[in-house]
């Protein structure tokens, strides 16, 4: 099944994540940066484009922002 949300089938070759080549190749800094780029990308564009998608999307990247700021996600609501 496709998703174009947490696996996108363009962003993966040869088996590899696009993310996963792009943290390869990008120093720590610059990979946190190209992630607060997506995230304000999808922020920005989705009420003109593809609505809760673009928003799961932001998603998608917050989360690994998070993640690798050594946060848990989800975290648990008091």
């Amino acid at each position: 099944m496709h998703d174009s949300v947490n696996h996108p089938s363009h962003y993966t070759s040869k088996g590899k994540e696009f993310l996963d080549t792009a943290k390869d190749l990008l120093s720590e800094e610059e990979f946190k940066g190209a992630l607060k780029f997506n995230i304000y990308k999808y922020l920005h564009r989705y009420e003109l484009k593809n609505g809760v998608e673009d928003l799961l999307k932001a998603e998608f990247y917050l989360k690994k922002l998070i993640k690798l700021n050594g946060g848990i996600y989800p975290r648990n609501s008091p």
